[in-house]
């Protein structure tokens, strides 16, 4: 049975299945085909529109979802709160019922506070993609990075994988935890004590290790995590030189994995504090494929909640 998308909204994986999973990675293959040919635009959702609800910044995020959206056909509105009523004191309610007047049928959020995606779906009655609660979730971007193993590998059931740094802070880790279980990966988190929320085993039925040659022994994936200085309120960790020390990934480090490791940063990456330059832009580095990735991945989700579809 085919899965069901129209009308769905995407605040975290946990509300969807192995089979869900597979069938946007299946639609994100059809994207990418699109975004590599000449003329990229197909004319799907021609009269639909989109607003990116940016209300924490992230230029990376709101533009990957806007091409997914021009390219869709589909009219977007961008709205950043940095330049909104939001800044002279407007409930993001009263922000909703505004954006919804004007005829919005899918709402792209970024906001800082966890479960701003229920509220916003609660308040307009449209769907809602998460590009981002506070610390919360980011599914989007766990789906890139799922995708992006998939199409190297053909499969996740069994892959060793390997997440290592600023696990506390990282919406990533969470979302990515999340899907990866569900399509069968074993994965290792790695970081210092005061960066590694309690229970992650337990919770997620993920592997916690703090030193980093043993979380990196026979990984299939590693993935480095960027340090997130501005969600830090207190000195968790020394310095940058002694986090580095103990945590970069460098082709010394990286000697533990297997040879043909993938190497992935959900960006933007501090170069030289979580991974050096040699390893960045490596042979086995699908770090800029992460980014084309993430146009195809929420292009496919735009047309499966919007279209109703399953064919592009």
């Amino acid at each position: 049975m085919k899965p069901q998308f129209s009308g769905r909204n995407v605040f975290d994986l946990d509300d969807y299945s192995r089979e869900d999973i597979l069938y946007i990675l299946e639609a994100a293959k059809g994207m990418k085909e699109i975004n590599l040919r000449e003329y990229k635009k197909i004319p799907t959702l021609k009269g639909k529109t989109i607003c990116t609800l940016f209300v924490e910044n992230s230029t990376r995020t709101r533009m990957s979802f806007e091409l997914a959206a021009n390219r869709l056909s589909a009219d977007v509105v961008s709205f950043q709160a940095s330049i909104s009523a939001l800044q002279k004191g407007e409930s993001l309610q009263d922000t909703v019922y505004t954006l919804n007047a004007m005829g919005i049928d899918l709402y792209c959020l970024r906001h800082s506070s966890p479960g701003s995606p229920q509220l916003v779906h609660k308040y307009s009655g449209k769907p809602v993609i998460n590009g981002g609660d506070g610390r919360h979730a980011h599914p989007t971007q766990a789906l890139l990075d799922i995708y992006s193993i998939w199409e190297k590998k053909g499969d996740l059931n069994g892959l060793k994988v390997t997440i290592v740094g600023d696990i506390l802070h990282s919406r990533v880790v969470r979302s990515n935890l999340i899907g990866m279980a569900k399509l069968g990966a074993k994965v290792t988190v790695c970081g210092p004590k005061t960066l590694m929320p309690s229970s992650m085993e337990s919770v997620y039925d993920c592997r916690v290790e703090y030193d980093l040659a043993h979380a990196l022994h026979d990984a299939d994936v590693v993935m480095g995590l960027r340090m997130q200085f501005e969600r830090m309120s207190e000195g968790l960790f020394p310095s940058l030189e002694e986090y580095s020390k103990h945590y970069v990934l460098s082709s010394q480090t990286l000697k533990y994995a297997k040879p043909d490791a993938l190497i992935m940063h959900p960006g933007p990456m501090n170069r030289g504090v979580e991974i050096l330059p040699e390893i960045a832009d490596g042979a086995h580095s699908i770090i800029v494929e992460q980014v084309a990735n993430g146009v195809a991945v929420r292009m496919a989700l735009m047309f499966l909640i919007l279209s109703g579809s399953g064919k592009v």
